[in-house]
């Protein structure tokens, strides 16, 4: 497998609000982005839409298909209720060695409910499901469950949070590990294995209710670890 330092970052869902501003962050970190979204044209409008707020970024709209091959870390970032239609539309386009980043939550408010009640997932996790979809080879790192979407599109905000990630390949997450550590403010903690992404997941109900009450974008900070996590 190539580099993944040297290549671009596919996102499958950044015309949404996290997966957009994950772009963002990335693209002005100088990581190339391609945008992934269902509908081509869509895709090229959120690109210039980046171009015009960071107007030296590395960044390409293709349709989700297209973008999946464009790179080696994958990144998924869509609703639960469309996790498993992108997956099994995605499974020919996957190539044994990537490493599919998973930031799906199962929230109630997918599917018509309360935003800080979580589903339950009969693999135990969104992260679990997407394992059990994605092909043989690809490995399944979950994690940026805990990022304000609104904190990343906003450039002005600077970031001071942790992003936990749960995976079975140590390999793999020290990749997804560099790959958030590009990001100013934000510090990757490897928290052990896949099973416990139903933990990090549901801390996104939580942080959600938090920062109703509270009016902020208040993330996690773990105290009592150095500054490499991983």
């Amino acid at each position: 497998m190539a580099d993944p330092s040297a290549q671009p970052v596919p996102i499958v869902g950044a015309t949404g609000a996290l997966g957009f501003g994950l772009a963002l962050r990335l693209a002005r970190a100088g990581t190339p982005v391609v945008i992934g979204s269902r509908r081509p044209d869509a895709a090229a409008e959120a690109a210039d839409k980046l171009r015009e707020r960071v107007p030296d970024a590395e960044v390409e709209g293709a349709e989700n298909q297209e973008a999946v091959t464009r790179g080696p870390v994958v990144v998924l970032s869509v609703p639960f209720r469309a996790q498993s239609e992108n997956l099994t539309n995605l499974k020919q386009a996957f190539e044994p060695g990537q490493i599919l980043v998973d930031a799906t939550v199962p929230l109630a408010a997918a599917v018509s409910g309360k935003a800080t009640r979580l589903l339950g997932v009969p693999q135990g996790s969104a992260a679990q499901q997407a394992h059990e979809m994605v092909p043989d080879g690809v490995e399944v790192v979950s994690g940026l469950h805990s990022v304000s979407a609104a904190a990343l599109g906003d450039l002005d905000q600077e970031l001071d949070e942790d992003v936990l990630i749960a995976g079975d390949s140590k390999d793999a997450k020290r990749t997804v590990c560099e790959l958030i550590d590009r990001i100013p403010g934000l510090r990757p903690v490897d928290c052990g294995k896949l099973e416990l992404a139903r933990l990090i997941e549901g801390l996104t109900p939580l942080l959600i209710s938090v920062n109703v009450r509270h009016k902020t974008h208040a993330g996690i900070k773990l105290t009592g670890l150095g500054e490499t996590t991983y």
